[in-house]
This record gives C-alpha cells, sequence and structure tokens, in this order.
C-alpha cells in the first residue's frame, strides 16, 4: 500500500469505527462495527424481506443495531485495521496484479458459516429469490432479503476505506448490489469472462468444500491487453479479492464440490459522473487474445480460436468485442451460423 493511509487512526478511538462498548458485554464483542458512514436513499423493504422477518435463522446478521462483531473477521485482518500501518496492511495483503488485484483473508469461518446457513435456510422457506444477475442462475440477492442495512454498515466502514488506498477517485461509495452465487455439478460450473456493472468489486469465498473454480483475471477492458491473461486466483474459505469492475474475469469450472460466494457490487455515484467512467478510453489490442481470456458471450473471434458447444451455441455471431476498428493486426471474425444469428430469446 503507497501514499497517505485512507484508514482512521487507531489512536484515535472516538473517531474509529471500531467502538468500545459497555463493560457488560463479553470479551468478543469487545469491538463492533456499526453506523453509516454517507447520506444513503432510504431503500424500502421488498416483499420477501418483509416476509422472512419472522423465519430468520441468525437474527445476529440482521441486526444493525449490534452491528458488526469482531468475531466475524480473521483475526489477522482486526489486528492490521486497528494498528493501521502501512506495515500491518502489507502483512495481510496481497498483491496479485499490480495496481488491479488485491486480496486478504477478511472473515472468519464462524461468520462464512452462518451465512451459508442462513442462505441454506432461507431456500427451505418457499419465498422467491430472482436470480443474482444477467449471468448467473443460482445464487441470492442478499439485498433483497433484508440484509441491505448491514452490508450499507460493511461498506461504509471497511469496503470503502480499502478500495481508497489503492483508487481514491473512485468515491465516494454510496450504492451497491450484493448476492450470493453458487457453483456445483448440475448447476453453473463456472461462468464466462465478463466485466461486472460495478466501480470496485469485493469478492469474499464463504464455502463450501470444491475443488478447481479459479477465478482468472485478464486485462482492464478497453486496455491494449484486456484479452491478456494476467494471473488466476484461487479461492480460500474467509479470503476475499477485490478489483475494478472493468477487469476483465472469469469464473473457471468447478470440478467437485460445491462453492459459494459473496459478492459486492460497489457504486459511486460521483465516480459516474465523471468522464473516466462516461466516455472511457478504447485502444486497439496489440495481438490475439490470449484463449483463457476469450468470452463466447462478448467477443467477435471467439470461433476463430475455439469450438462453440450446445450449451452456448446460441451466442455465436452476436459478439461486439474488440470494438470495430480497434481490432489486432490479422483480426478475422468469426462466421455466423447456419440459418443466421439467433434472437437473444432463445
Amino acid at each position: 500500500c503507497r501514499g497517505k493511509s485512507a484508514w482512521p487512526m487507531a489512536a484515535h478511538r472516538s473517531r474509529s469505527p471500531w467502538r468500545k462498548p459497555h463493560k457488560t458485554e463479553s470479551p468478543l464483542e469487545r469491538f463492533v462495527i456499526r453506523g453509516n458512514t454517507v447520506s444513503r436513499k432510504k431503500e424500502p423493504d421488498s416483499i420477501v424481506a418483509k416476509a422472512y422477518r419472522g423465519l430468520r435463522k441468525h437474527r445476529e446478521l440482521f441486526d444493525v443495531a449490534a452491528g458488526w462483531r469482531e468475531e466475524w473477521f480473521d483475526p489477522d485482518f482486526v489486528v492490521a485495521w486497528k494498528a493501521n500501518t502501512r506495515e500491518a496492511w502489507d502483512a495481510i495483503v496481497t498483491e496479485h496484479v499490480p495496481g488491479a488485484v488485491y486480496s486478504c483473508k477478511m472473515m472468519s469461518e464462524t461468520f462464512c458459516e452462518m451465512l451459508i446457513e442462513e442462505v441454506d435456510h432461507f431456500a427451505t422457506t418457499g419465498l422467491p429469490a430472482r436470480r443474482p444477475n444477467s449471468m448467473n442462475s443460482y445464487g441470492i440477492i442478499l439485498n433483497e432479503i433484508g440484509f441491505r442495512p448491514m452490508m450499507d454498515i460493511l461498506q461504509g466502514h471497511i469496503l470503502a476505506k480499502i478500495s481508497a488506498r489503492y483508487w481514491p477517485r473512485i468515491a465516494p461509495f454510496d450504492g451497491h448490489h450484493t448476492f450470493i452465487v453458487r457453483y456445483k455439478e448440475g448447476e453453473d460450473l463456472g461462468l464466462d469472462m465478463h466485466t461486472d456493472d460495478s466501480d470496485v468489486t469485493f469478492n469474499l469465498c464463504l464455502g463450501k468444500d470444491f475443488t478447481g473454480a479459479g477465478l482468472s483475471f485478464c486485462g482492464v477492458m478497453g486496455a491494449a491487453n484486456h484479452r491478456k491473461h494476467q494471473y488466476t486466483f484461487y479461492h480460500e474459505v474467509g479470503r476475499c479479492v477485490w478489483h475494478l469492475g472493468r477487469q476483465r474475469h472469469g469464473a473457471d469450472d468447478i470440478q467437485s464440490g460445491e462453492r459459494l460466494n459473496l459478492i459486492v457490487w460497489n457504486h459511486s455515484s460521483r465516480y459516474r459522473s465523471t468522464r473516466e467512467y462516461t466516455a472511457p478510453v478504447y485502444k486497439k489490442e496489440h495481438e490475439s487474445p490470449d484463449a483463457i481470456c476469450l468470452s463466447y458471450t462478448h467477443d467477435r473471434d471467439y470461433g476463430i480460436f475455439k469450438s462453440y458447444s450446445e450449451a452456448n451455441d446460441k451466442w455465436q455471431g452476436r459478439g461486439w468485442c474488440p470494438r470495430r476498428g480497434f481490432e489486432y493486426d490479422g483480426f478475422e471474425s468469426e462466421e455466423e451460423p447456419p440459418g443466421g444469428v439467433r434472437p437473444p430469446s432463445e
């Protein structure tokens, strides 16, 4: 971590979000995170969230007054937060791609297990749940079951401050889309290369037991190397990886077991009004893409390097990337499928 620290100094106890409670509280609850850091538009609870209030398994996960408890975080993360020195953060944060992809052990197994149990419990209630996003078919939107207020707190006190250490121009965070995705045999195995509808993404592995399922990173959308492989990250329970939403990435297929991840797409209204966001730079690619970075949903040359399968052949001929006029030298566009391009509804 370089430059002036964006984290509140531990010495200023009155300003720190880790607040000492009354002496009657247990040692494990000696510090909690609570309260909002930015003004937010109050979002009404969804019909599902209202129906779920009386059915919650772990009510403490939704307790805004109590906030986020210390035992929910990894002990080393808490130490770094309290010390708030460059040395302390360097000791726990790994920079996987310079200036682009970082991770650290953030949450405890206690928290991860609780959240998985809550999600599994919700599935037994029969209440409806929308798919997490346009690409993942299995999972749940946590904001829609009443978890938004707790995520507001985490975003303001933790995620925004971590992000500010690396991308201070993307601030303040004033919104988020928070959801859980699930990968297992018979459901989603992986996820095609893509970018997120997010300014900064935080991705936390909750469990369960699994093999495979790496997270492969390529370049930032619009960069000359945005389809060149940079790094493959391997999930560990409690470890959180963060990156720009414009960083091209994809979930490699799971080999066995089941994996659940908590994902937070952070949004900054101020940043989204800047020219960097509204008119991003797009450069010509220097050379052909790496195979691992190809996207069957986005790329015009996917079929040149890879074969479509029955599962993804509806996308053939529908790609847009790279933009016309920005292709690498020698670029070839894939042919349209027999019978023409299929409409998106098929």
